[in-house]
């Protein structure tokens, strides 16, 4: 059974590991939202993504085939591809632009924080409604992106307040899609999206107008290298080790940390100034995605002996 699977794992997991792995997620992965503002001082939204995934997806690839596990049947290279784009691509893509016309990386990280509320929302098109908690939890995740809407960055950038709306969105569909399409083993999935997202974005790009125009900076070099190694590599290789050693309320415990990080270090790092409606939102939106991610774990434990598919990473990881 896959209860006992789990059991074994957490119990035999090394705490320095799962401490070092909680680390990798909730600090890196807060600190991306950083690294597209200093990328994109130089490179363009698509390029800049673009080039990080096809570097990362590389890179794995590379590593799977010296391991011999770089195999995939023609329909799971489809349906990963197909993966890549919507989150990705629609995804991180569309946050990378709404960084580019203006939004601040700590409001963008605050409006992204809701995709688990989003997954309970659109899970219910797909026979799952939420339960009355979590009903709560969307009304109070509503209101804080009502109230983050009234931030000066938003008020700045209609543009970029609407990409911010739509991306939670689209990548929250994705993840409750995607756990229904028949996929390879977890780290292939993630190549195959990596370098599926980043040839069309690579290619879009330049058709769409994007072009360097001057050589980059050192900083938007070393940007674009963390956001391929760090980001793209090491935290998604933590977050698969947490998901095969951990509860899943503690491996998706990220949501509540990545935008209080993102917020921190734009302030200091990235000098941005934020006025009072982000510190009244993170509060709401954190506490709306508490209420969401707790009832979905305990509703999951009453319903099967699977961990809840919260994400493309645990769909990957259940398959």
């Amino acid at each position: 059974m896959k209860t006992s699977t789990a059991t074994t794992h957490i119990a035999r997991a090394p705490k320095a590991l799962v401490v070092g792995a909680l680390l990798a997620v909730h600090f890196i992965w807060g600190s991306t939202y950083l690294g597209l503002r200093f990328g994109l001082e130089s490179f363009p939204p698509f390029l800049l993504n673009g080039f990080r995934f096809l570097i990362a997806g590389g890179i794995l690839f590379l590593i799977l085939a010296v391991r011999g596990r770089a195999i995939a049947t023609r329909r799971q290279w489809w349906n990963a591809a197909r993966m890549g784009l919507v989150l990705l691509v629609g995804g991180v893509g569309l946050v990378t632009i709404a960084e580019d016309v203006g939004v601040g990386s700590g409001v963008a990280a605050t409006a992204v924080a809701v995709i688990p509320v989003w997954i309970a929302l659109i899970s219910g098109l797909f026979g799952n409604w939420p339960h009355r908690r979590e009903w709560i939890g969307l009304a109070i995740g509503l209101a804080g992106v009502l109230v983050l809407a009234q931030e000066g960055d938003f008020q700045a950038s209609t543009t970029g307040m609407i990409l911010l709306i739509i991306s939670p969105i689209i990548w929250a569909f994705g993840s409750i899609w995607g756990a229904r399409l028949d996929l390879p083993e977890s780290s292939m999935t993630t190549a195959i999206e990596l370098v599926s997202a980043g040839l069309v974005m690579t290619i879009v790009g330049p058709l769409i107008g994007e072009r360097i125009t001057e050589p980059p900076t050192t900083v938007a070099w070393i940007a674009l290298g963390y956001l391929a190694i760090m980001g793209s590599l090491v935290a998604f290789t933590a977050y698969i080790y947490l998901l095969k050693t951990v509860r899943p309320a503690l491996s998706t415990s990220y949501a509540y940390v990545n935008p209080i990080v993102a917020v921190a270090l734009g302030v200091t790092l990235g000098r941005e100034t934020l006025t009072g409606p982000v510190f009244i939102a993170l509060p709401l939106i954190l506490t709306s995605v508490a209420l969401v991610a707790t009832t979905r774990h305990r509703r999951s434990l009453r319903a099967s002996d699977s961990p809840p598919s919260l994400t493309p990473i645990h769909r990957e990881d259940a398959a």
